[in-house]
């Protein structure tokens, strides 16, 4: 499926594109919902989210954080890639399932930068991320 042909209205077909990313995908991340510049996506944790301590590895916060960003930035400009990412993280989940909502701090003509937030569904504040992202111009295509 090409990225720029895709409707991003649709969210069957957004889901469809996105499950070649087959890292997040397979991990369990979630597109919610996404509109240009924004996007929500969810993770159910598992026993394979979580480190020999038995507490949420930050691998997976982060994977989920990721996966949001580029559902978010590609929505906006296909092809937009990670550039650079600063996490932290703030606290275990309590609850059973990670949200990671991305939105769109600032934008230029060949980056853009994001913020993006992972809470659970009982808005314990998990991990904040802030991307700065490449988005590639129609002629490196």
């Amino acid at each position: 499926m090409d990225m720029k042909r895709i409707n991003w209205n649709d969210i069957e077909e957004v889901r469809a594109f996105f499950a070649d990313d087959r890292f997040a995908t397979e991990a369990g991340a979630f597109i919610e919902w996404v509109r240009p510049g924004e996007a929500l996506c969810s993770m159910v944790i598992g026993p394979q989210h979580k480190n020999a301590a038995g507490i949420l590895q930050g691998g997976a916060s982060f994977t989920l954080a990721d996966f949001a960003f580029a559902a978010a930035a590609n929505a906006a400009h296909p092809v937009t890639v990670s550039l650079n990412n600063q996490i932290a993280f703030l606290k275990p989940p309590r609850g059973e399932k990670l949200f990671a909502h991305a939105r769109r701090i600032s934008e230029g003509r060949t980056t853009c930068c994001y913020e993006v937030s992972v809470t659970d569904e009982l808005k314990t504040s998990v991990a904040h991320m802030v991307v700065t992202g490449y988005i590639r111009s129609l002629a490196e295509e």
